[in-house]
């Protein structure tokens, strides 16, 4: 960069940028809400025009739900034509979650506050913050007349926290448009300001519905307890045939194509700053358990599971009703690791599950939604360019991370313009993502927009390789 021009920029804005995020975080644009559709309008508007005023080139796509911001340097390139340079997509999202139980914010969730550090308010971390980090580098790319060395595009939709419907389409139908090197989404997170992280690994996801059917309608359970098998009991049973006392998935051919941690990987795993003992009492649980032979960080990011995340069945009001129920149900979810299939893993969980089956009871299986892991190889040109970067912006040797939750929306970019996709998390664990009082550190914030500065001249020269 020339004579650090960028960098002394980012540093004399750092006043303005946050004035940016705080009308940014203003915008209440809940997708999930229809009550909140002038204001995801509003905010999408907003966003195009921020764009446009800092030197891109600025849009809106529509769709039959909300709009995708699309903006770009290549338009105004003067270095190169659009043929000639590398180009990368950074991906985003205005939306938010609701803000609900308002009653736990400690101050106006939609009237953005500073105060130890941080901006409180919906979105500042999830997502607006991180995505804007990236806009105020370019901006200060833009205003200083320095040169980038690549050009860059953004992508920034309003329906990631409603499952991102339209997107797909969308990106299919500009796929010579988005057309690059590489995807880089920072919507993840680091495990604290000194341990820059890059996340090279997502967990998968396949869902499924259990119904158990007993007798056709709840009986009197003095006259026929006994003789009739209670839904309710058949069903906690079968469920509980799927684990064994070590934690293991007993479900044939569950683990197959699970890939075992590498070396390299188990090292970055041992430099992150997690403490098992910290996690419990945080948790409030007596003790925790995963499978045995693997470490509380690898339990919950490396390895696949089976949970269940609800159970019914009869009386649920006040007081007792003596009653076998007439049915039973659970809502299952597996989160699967890279080298797993969710099409496969539901097929095989159905037929252990209609196996183990009392003949006294109907099981019946809904398959749900699901979502494909996902892997960057840590150790590749692209990545490599992201841990030079994180060093560079934060000053901390970085680690590599996987996460043990699920961006569906991930496999999208990388199925459909078949590159590496980057997570490059700027949030802390105690942000608040999708809870009361959420933040964004702003010193996170400020060393965001010097990571994306220094980003996109380490992944320009990692193309030429």
């Amino acid at each position: 960069m020339k004579a650090n021009a960028v960098l002394d920029y980012l540093k004399a804005c750092r006043k303005k940028h946050l004035d940016t995020l705080i009308r940014y975080a203003s915008f209440p644009s809940i997708s999930a809400q229809s009550s909140h559709a002038g204001d995801m309008r509003a905010c999408s508007d907003w966003l195009r025009n921020h764009c446009e005023s800092i030197g891109l080139s600025a849009r809106l796509v529509e769709t039959p739900g909300h709009p995708v911001v699309m903006a770009t340097t290549r338009r105004i390139s003067r270095s190169g034509s659009a043929k000639d340079r590398p180009h990368f997509v950074l991906y985003g999202h205005y939306d938010v979650q609701p803000p609900e139980p308002l009653e736990l914010w400690k101050s106006d969730p939609f009237k953005p506050t500073v105060r130890q550090g941080a901006l409180f308010a919906r979105g500042a971390s999830d997502n607006k913050g991180q995505h804007l980090a990236h806009l105020n580098a370019i901006e200060a790319y833009l205003r200083t007349g320095t040169p980038l060395p690549c050009d860059v595009t953004f992508l920034i939709e309003g329906e990631e926290e409603v499952g991102s419907d339209h997107l797909p389409k969308v990106v299919r139908k500009h796929r010579r448009e988005l057309a690059c090197d590489a995807m880089v989404i920072s919507d993840t997170g680091m495990p604290s300001r000194e341990c820059p992280a890059l996340t090279y690994s997502l967990r998968g996801l396949a869902a499924l519905e259990i119904h158990v059917q007993g007798p056709d309608r709840d009986l009197h359970s003095g006259l026929y307890g006994g003789a009739v098998n209670n839904p309710a009991m058949a069903l906690a049973q079968v469920l509980a045939q799927v684990r064994d006392a070590r934690g293991r998935i007993v479900i044939p051919g569950f683990y197959d194509g699970v890939r075992p941690l590498t070396a390299v990987e188990r090292g970055h795993a041992r430099r992150l700053p997690h403490s098992p003992e910290a996690i419990r009492k945080m948790l409030g649980v007596p003790a925790l358990f995963g499978e045995q032979g693997y470490t509380e960080y690898e339990q919950r990011t490396a390895r696949p599971t089976f949970e269940i995340n609800g159970l019914t069945s009869g009386y649920q009001g006040e007081g007792s009703k003596t009653i076998i129920p007439s049915w039973a149900s659970a809502k299952i979810t597996m989160r699967l690791v890279p080298g797993q299939n969710p099409a496969k893993i539901k097929e095989a969980a159905c037929r252990y599950l209609q196996s183990i089956c009392p003949p006294s009871v109907r099981l019946t299986l809904k398959k749900g939604h699901d979502g494909e892991p996902y892997w960057v190889d840590p150790t590749g040109p692209t990545s490599a360019a992201c841990l030079r970067a994180l060093e560079k912006a934060f000053g901390k040797p970085p680690v590599l991370l996987r996460e043990g939750g699920s961006i569906p929306i991930v496999n999208t970019f990388s199925r459909e313009l078949g590159v590496d996709v980057l997570l490059l998390g700027l949030a802390l664990p105690d942000d608040n993502l999708h809870s009361p009082n959420e933040k964004f550190d702003l010193e996170n914030y400020y060393r965001g927009s010097v990571l994306s500065a220094e980003l996109w001249p380490e992944l320009a020269i990692s193309t030429k390789g």
